[in-house]
């Protein structure tokens, strides 16, 4: 009886030794290398986008706390950098209006120095 009982428990570890030494080969062949690199990839991505939203909403609690506005009279919100293009849009929107705000004024004030004159 104890033949058997050892003769089980060498089958078994040598099972065990088999998959271990195959997943072990695995990670070594070019497609588990890309594998393992495309997972890192992933997480340092999915990491920075946490850190950007972090970074976001931090900036936008201590601008509240603060009474900060970036430009003009406005206090825009910074989101993750998830949204770039948008955010991008957005700048270029509120700097055409920054610019269309000053031209008027400029013309204001010309228009009042004539009518000084």
């Amino acid at each position: 009886m104890s033949r058997v009982v050892w003769f089980v428990a060498g089958a078994g570890a040598g099972v065990y030794a088999m998959v271990k030494a195959r997943r072990t080969a695995e990670v070594f062949t070019p497609e588990g290398l890309a594998d393992r690199l495309s997972g890192l990839a992933l997480g340092a991505q999915l990491f920075g986008e946490e850190v950007r939203a972090g970074m976001g909403e931090k900036e936008n609690e201590l601008r509240e706390r603060l009474g900060l506005a970036l430009h003009g009279t406005t206090r825009p919100e910074v989101t993750s950098g998830l949204d770039e293009l948008d955010q991008r849009k957005q700048l270029g929107q509120r700097q055409q209006l920054d610019q269309r705000e000053q031209l008027d004024r400029q013309e204001q004030l010309d228009h009042q120095r004539k009518g000084n004159d």
